[in-house]
């Protein structure tokens, strides 16, 4: 008996489903589905909301049904239950704003093969010689997801007891502003590079936070992480380090944490399999694409990392639904001494 021809069947899904990928980012561009929030409309009525031709609207429109984000009927389009729950912008459940970070991450990956070949990161980011206008614009887009994220941990996690918080990388101050609106008594800081925090100073003016918020610059790889705090925050950083400077920075990180402090890690964190979750599997392409180092690290090695550094406890958290990465969470405490007292 002859074996079976193999199919590709998983090709031509991958191929067809970058095509569904781009029309959705077409459509949040184009706040499409923000525009189809109050009912069905036919494709010249959303064109003239739009201000775009109808024509190549059209086109779009049937790829987007195709895709499963817009229903057709009659010659009207509308949004699906879940186009509209996510998709529509201003709502607080809104991932609308995820396109900008798509549409950067998407031109990354582009260029895999030739980083790979290279052995050179083809968009890479360094943030102790990119321009202030690069790092702005950096910081501004992804601190939407950053607000979202810290809007989620806020209401997962109870800091009403806490006075005291340090978000170690913390870039906009996004997690900080956030997290200090939704709990009054808090005293927030955040740490970063010093090319980073006059603009970290800047948008935390600008959210009106500065007697909230500090803004202190350090790098926390090679130098302590400046003060005393209740709780430290680190999100999406470690992943852009190697393995021996993480564990510098968790070993700073926690001289820099009060007795019953805690820590949240915040980022990609795959399974010891390394092959799920899917979200941390498919962002090495960002990190190899945009550092010369750093990684999704598996739970394992966050583990490992964190009792070297003295850190009890260790939980991995369900991941962060809708900051727009699928953010694995880990949590840990400092280690207690005999007399109660902590490491």
């Amino acid at each position: 008996m002859e074996p079976a021809v193999p199919r590709p069947d998983t090709i031509q899904a991958l191929r067809w489903g970058a095509d569904a990928a781009f029309a959705m980012l077409a459509g949040l561009q184009l706040d499409l589905f923000t525009a189809l929030q109050d009912g069905a409309q036919t494709p010249p009525q959303l064109a003239a909301t739009l201000g775009v031709g109808v024509g190549r609207l059209r086109l779009l429109l049937y790829a987007l049904v195709a895709a499963g984000l817009l229903t057709e009927q009659d010659g009207r389009f509308a949004n699906t239950p879940e186009a509209q729950h996510f998709l529509v912008q201003g709502t607080p459940t809104s991932l609308g704003l995820l396109h900008h970070n798509l549409a950067a991450q998407w031109a990354f990956k582009l260029h895999t093969a030739t980083s790979i070949r290279t052995g050179v990161p083809q968009a890479h980011l360094d943030f102790t010689q990119a321009s202030p206008e690069t790092l702005e614009a950096f910081l501004r887009r992804i601190n939407v997801s950053t607000v979202v994220a810290a809007q989620e941990i806020g209401a997962r996690y109870d800091f009403a007891a806490t006075r005291t918080l340090v978000d170690v990388g913390g870039g906009a101050g996004g997690m900080a502003v956030t997290l200090t609106q939704a709990y009054p008594q808090l005293q927030a800081t955040v740490v970063d590079l010093p090319t980073v925090t006059p603009i970290t100073t800047k948008l935390v003016a600008e959210a009106g936070a500065t007697d909230r918020v500090t803004v202190h610059a350090a790098d926390v790889v090679r130098s302590p992480v400046p003060g005393t705090y209740e709780v430290a925050i680190v999100r999406e950083l470690l992943q852009v380090l190697s393995a021996d400077e993480v564990q510098q920075v968790l070993q700073h990180v926690g001289a820099a944490l009060t007795p019953g402090g805690r820590l949240f890690i915040i980022g990609q964190i795959l399974d010891d399999t390394h092959i799920t979750p899917v979200e941390a599997v498919g962002f090495n392409l960002i990190f190899l694409n945009t550092f010369y180092a750093g990684e999704s690290y598996t739970e394992g090695e966050h583990r490992a990392w964190l009792h070297a550094a003295g850190f009890v406890d260790v939980i991995r958290a369900p991941f962060l639904l809708h900051d727009g990465f699928g953010s694995g969470l880990m949590i840990a405490h400092k280690q207690e001494e005999p007399d109660g007292t902590r490491v």
